[in-house]
């Protein structure tokens, strides 16, 4: 389209995601170019859905990588996978009160529980951390974990991956990177490529305005 009305639309990106992601992606039109500054400085989780392969490693830590080495998987049973998992979550918690600036006593259980749902982050820049990570699917030799995260980059998510696999004494790929949600945008918010129109994007713009403005005032 052309005409003075049209001359200039800033459209700006969230927090990225890499090309071999999915997933809610957020974008800023005009205004809302500025309002994704602000939501970045508020540090809102973000929830991913990860699937896993135990058997292999690569040089990337995904399963299309070049091929390091194959291991043996039948001893990794779901409750050692959780050991690990819960060894992990207890880590990062530490490191998370290290960065917290809190009138909560850090050592109580509701200060544990705020932290898991994400109620407790740090206000500033910080290495990545995760509030929280739990397996949701365990069928050797597949499995798929759900991680709440800040400051992440998917290649560290793909690194935990691997990491995993080494604390099981076997090796581990990341198949697959999903976010399902970004601070206050969920999958359902996110638009399809078909609904990529002026229509559906107005829509999206005005269903989720309430929300990023409650969020902005509680937080900021």
């Amino acid at each position: 389209v052309r005409g003075p009305r049209f001359t200039k639309l800033k459209i700006g990106a969230g927090h990225r995601l890499d090309v071999k992601a999915s997933g809610v992606f957020v974008l800023g039109v005009g205004h809302g170019n500025k309002l994704l500054s602000l939501l970045h400085d508020c540090h809102l989780t973000k929830v991913y859905t990860v699937a896993g392969l135990f058997g292999k490693a690569t040089e990337d830590f995904s399963d299309t990588g070049k091929l390091v080495e194959k291991t043996t998987f039948d001893h990794i049973t779901r409750e050692k996978l959780e050991r690990i998992l819960a060894v992990i979550q207890g880590t990062n918690h530490k490191a998370l009160l290290m960065y917290v600036h809190s009138n909560i006593d850090m050592k109580t259980q509701e200060a544990y529980e705020l932290a898991v749902k994400g109620l407790i982050r740090p206000m500033g820049k910080t290495p990545p951390i995760i509030t929280a990570i739990k397996c949701l699917r365990f069928a050797l030799p597949e499995f798929q974990l759900e991680i709440h995260c800040l400051h992440e980059t998917q290649q560290y998510l793909r690194k935990i991956v691997h990491e995993i696999g080494l604390e099981l004494k076997s090796s581990a790929v990341c198949t697959q990177v999903r976010r399902i949600r970004d601070g206050v945008f969920t999958l359902d918010d996110a638009l399809l490529r078909t609904q990529w129109n002026l229509q559906s994007i107005q829509n999206a713009i005005l269903d989720c305005q309430l929300r990023v403005k409650t969020e902005l005032e509680k937080t900021l």
